[in-house]
């Protein structure tokens, strides 16, 4: 099969190269999946510098969350052929692959209303968001959610969340094409972090209060910015670091400021509460039932092209998921 795999750390497409290998066989336990779409994630991007918090042997496949079709099962392995799951192969084999192997016990069903494309962006952003907006934030209805890189794909995941949550959302892009994104997606104010005094603009929407929520994927002056405009009893979700900088909060303004700042690590709760995970998934396909949440799909490219996807998440470039698909056919 086709695979694309990392020999040395850095720059994706510097270092990823499409490689025939063998076809991998599923063990015990395991499904053989063929690969219909393969989300792309930011943490592609750092597993290719080495940035990553796992670090897997050299030469590795990246992809960590896959649409695809079981075709085969290892013993005592419990799958349908034929069936259209949601998995996340384990590194080093990950899914940029025609083929990938995945544990039986972790696959999910495909929501019937969404696409392969959509699917597979499904899991680890909506997870992520569903997770921090609820489980750790307990986000009301009627609250003000403050959401950075609403059109990205971290971002307009927590936005739809948000709005099915019953929240007044506000976004914050970079530009007037992710603008129009992120009023696409049903911001009810979205402010340009190149332009507009964000904080001002945030106290002036919410009365003076600010936002009750705030969900940051970038770090650095977002979160600068952000405790500047969080309300009495606020809520920073601190979700990651995409714009490069890891701030260091000062903890005596969250004291006077009376506001909690909160870590989410989601893929945690696959090891610690693995039955939240099962719960959550189960709710995010009804709201995908319901038409209330669609990932927003910003390109899907061919296998070939996989290098060029990782490489424009990397630089911050792309808007909503990035998606590759197992033939050019497929992809536009």
């Amino acid at each position: 099969m086709k695979a694309w795999r990392v020999h040395a750390n850095g720059e994706p497409r510097e270092v990823m190269r499409l490689e025939e290998v063998p076809d991998p066989q599923p063990g015990p336990g395991q499904l053989l999946l063929r690969v219909r779409a393969a989300n792309v994630n930011f943490p592609d991007a750092l597993l290719c510098r080495g940035q990553y918090q796992v670090r897997p042997p050299l030469p590795f496949t990246p992809g960590v969350e896959i649409c695809g079709e079981v075709i085969a099962a290892g013993e005592g392995a419990a799958g349908e052929t034929g069936a259209r799951v949601l998995a996340q192969p384990p590194l080093p084999d990950g899914g940029f692959a025609e083929l990938a192997v995945v544990d039986a016990a972790t696959v999910r069903p495909a929501p019937e209303a969404l696409d392969d494309a959509e699917a597979a962006a499904l899991h680890i952003g909506y997870q992520t968001g569903w997770f921090g907006l609820h489980r750790r934030a307990r986000l009301q209805a009627g609250e003000t959610l403050l959401v950075h890189a609403a059109a990205g794909g971290v971002g307009s995941a927590a936005v739809q969340l948000g709005k099915a949550a019953g929240a007044r959302v506000i976004g914050v892009v970079g530009g007037e094409d992710k603008a129009k994104t992120a009023r696409e997606l049903g911001c009810d104010l979205v402010l340009d972090r190149r332009r507009d005094d964000l904080v001002g603009a945030v106290k002036e929407a919410t009365g003076g209060r600010g936002a009750d929520v705030v969900y940051d994927p970038v770090g650095g002056e977002a979160y600068a910015k952000s405790v500047k405009c969080i309300a009495f009893e606020g809520r920073i979700i601190v979700v990651g670091f995409a714009g490069g900088a890891i701030p260091t909060p000062a903890l005596n303004h969250a004291l006077v400021k009376n506001y909690a700042i909160l870590g989410l690590h989601w893929g945690l709760y696959n090891t610690k509460d693995p039955a939240a995970v099962d719960a959550c998934h189960e709710e995010l396909a009804g709201l995908a039932a319901q038409g209330a949440v669609k990932p927003l799909i910003g390109g899907r490219f061919p296998l070939e092209d996989a290098a060029v996807a990782v490489q424009r998440v990397a630089d911050g470039t792309s808007t909503g998921r990035l998606v590759i698909l197992p033939t050019a056919e497929e992809a536009r």
